[in-house]
């Protein structure tokens, strides 16, 4: 959730730092500091709350010195989002950051100030700082304090240790949190994940669950965790990774919004053969298909509604019964399950904590592991049997949109995949299955051409304190993820509710005041939403229709507003309506002045449970 950012190079560490923090800010943006080691070795600090132009603002008046230092940006777990609790904290002779949860915190805490040792923030990590100043009062070096401290702490965290008059040296710790270190000839540098050494280092290493590691300019000591000495595979930095540009565009979130034919068309690229007319799937070719009883699929937010679509595809296309479950319920349910049948996750970051767990129940329990990821070179990535990325590229956006339809282009490809597996598709429409996903990035830019009228009426929808989002089939999902993307963005409350439950409870909530957004492109159920939207219309609700034109025709001057979207196969419906969708939570969220990319209480990754 947090991220943290360590530099031993030969200039000066702050702008660096400072630097790597912008690239880490959609992690976190409660609060940020710095730590350097100054003149003599002596640790300073500097802090700030709120986002990260405020750090800056307190460097440009004080600034640091010192070639080797620490950086985090917060988002609030322990403590509310003050100075006092913004990382890094200190302690004597020692200076943490961290990203994570500690769990026994409490009683190390208790401890702590039975000896009398002053804690001055609400945080879980400033115990992590006093616990290696008194092993240092002990006596010990700063690598048998690290190993000493860290039996100690229980729970998920990723750690950057400075040590006071030790300025050739970062110690950096993960369990449950990412952490990736950077070489290069001017230096060693650390990072929570790689865009924020992507300038500095030419090559990566990913340390792995357990391992802590100790950097010095001239490389790295790593000790897994048992404690042995240990080699990890160092890779080159992506080429692609760099610190995304707002370009032309007001937010990062609608220059998301208006990459998704190219995203798309990357991402259909990897998997569809328009010459064979077919879809190929050679990272999926350890799964048996064929003979798999059932799929285990589990993610969190909107991840999990991309699921809730793809469950569609999958039971339709290839007739494979989907279990489907939020992370952070499935790994504590307990489900019973079947060696050799598929499980498959679904994060942007592939660092989602809950998700991860869910992916380690479903090892230990025998299952092939299978991942749609954004970022291969991710914890889930790597602790699965199967990688399909997503190709999206960098979302600074906490608010996901090109992540969520490239999932979603993963997904509808794969079932695709399956049912050929499977024989559950006849070859006419095999091939026009394949036609209409290809044909997905031109109909999604077709789509984008309507944002004019999309922010019209979101002008509309800003005004109002609550809405309804309906939807049906694989466009009930798609109300789930509007409703999301509302709250999220403008904080408008909002709920997505399956259209046939209307009568069951929501459409008490109907009245003049409250506006209905209804998707529904015509499809096999759309008659039935049709009856739905003279439901609302009855009883006086404000219904914006997001549907083709075919739908607009038929639903007549029921509708307060329409948003015609282009007609498309019904396969890849989910995917082009998805643009409307969030456009209209974009707009009406500029409209009511919302922080659009750094919504407040959010982060772009959920790396503690």
């Amino acid at each position: 959730m947090c991220g943290i950012v360590g530099v031993l190079g030969r200039e000066p560490a702050a702008p660096l730092l400072l630097d790597a923090l912008k690239r880490l800010e959609y992690r976190g943006y409660d609060s940020a500091g710095i730590a350097t080691l100054g003149a003599g070795g002596h640790v300073e600090r500097r802090r700030a709350a709120g986002k990260l132009r405020n750090l800056e603002k307190v460097l440009d008046g004080d600034p640091m010195i010192g070639t080797a230092g620490i950086g985090h940006t917060r988002w609030a777990t322990h403590g509310a989002p003050t100075e006092a609790n913004a990382h890094p904290h200190v302690a004597g002779r020692v200076a943490v950051v961290h990203n994570g949860i500690i769990e026994n915190y409490r009683a190390l805490r208790d401890e702590l100030v039975a000896s009398g040792a002053r804690i001055e923030s609400d945080t879980d990590t400033e115990i992590i700082a006093h616990l290696l100043n008194g092993a240092l009062d002990r006596g010990l070096a700063p690598e048998a304090a690290v190993r000493t401290v860290l039996g100690k702490l229980q729970g998920a965290y990723a750690l950057a240790i400075v040590f006071e008059g030790e300025d050739d040296l970062i110690a950096a710790a993960r369990v449950g949190s990412p952490l990736a270190i950077g070489l290069a000839e001017d230096g060693t540098y650390l990072g929570s994940d790689a865009i924020a050494l992507a300038p500095f280092a030419d090559r990566l290493i990913y340390l792995e669950e357990g391992d802590w590691a100790l950097l010095s300019r001239g490389g790295v000591r790593i000790f897994d965790e048992t404690g042995a000495e240990t080699r990890r595979e160092d890779t080159p930095t992506p080429a692609s990774i760099s610190l995304a540009e707002k370009g032309n565009y007001r937010h990062f979130m609608a220059k998301e919004i208006h990459e998704q034919p190219a995203v798309l068309g990357h991402t259909f690229g990897n998997y569809v053969d328009l010459s064979e007319e077919t879809v190929r799937f050679d990272e999926a070719a350890s799964i048996d298909f064929r003979g798999a009883q059932r799929i285990a699929m589990s993610a969190c937010g909107t991840a999990y509604y991309a699921g809730l679509i793809g469950r569609y595809w999958l039971e339709k296309l290839a007739r494979i019964p989907v279990d489907i479950d939020i992370a952070s319920e499935f790994r504590y349910r307990e489900t019973p399950l079947a060696p050799g049948n598929p499980a498959l996750f679904i994060s942007q970051s592939g660092e989602t904590a809950d998700t991860l767990a869910s992916l380690r129940y479903c090892k230990a329990g025998g299952q092939t592991i299978a991942s749609i990821v954004n970022v291969p070179t991710s914890s889930i990535a790597r602790e699965s049997d199967v990688v399909m990325p997503t190709l999206a590229g960098p979302e600074i956006g906490v608010a996901s949109t090109k992540a969520f339809t490239c999932q979603l282009a993963v997904l509808a490809s794969l079932a695709v995949h399956a049912a050929q597996a499977r024989g559950t598709l006849g070859p006419d429409a095999l091939k026009a299955a394949v036609r209409a996903l290809a044909e997905t990035p031109g109909y999604v830019a077709d789509a984008l051409r309507q944002e004019a009228e999309i922010e019209r009426i979101a002008r509309d929808l800003s005004h109002a304190k609550n809405a309804l989002y309906l939807g049906r089939g694989t466009s009930f999902p798609l109300a789930l993820e509007g409703a999301l993307k509302l709250k999220e963005i403008s904080y408008i409350h909002a709920e997505g509710y399956a259209a046939g439950e209307l009568k069951h409870g929501p459409i008490a909530l109907i009245d003049e005041e409250m506006p209905v957004v209804v998707v529904a492109p015509h499809d096999a159920v759309f008659e039935k939403v049709a009856s739905n939207i003279q439901e609302v219309a009855a009883r006086g609700g404000r219904i914006i229709l997001i549907t083709d034109e075919r739908g607009a025709n038929e639903a007549g001057s029921d509708a307060h507003e329409t948003i015609v979207m282009p007609t498309v196969p019904e396969l890849v419906a989910p995917i082009v309506h998805a643009v409307p969708v969030q456009l209209l939570a974009y707009h009406a969220a500029v409209f009511n002045g919302t922080d659009v990319d750094q919504p407040r209480n959010l982060a772009k990754s959920v790396t503690v449970e």
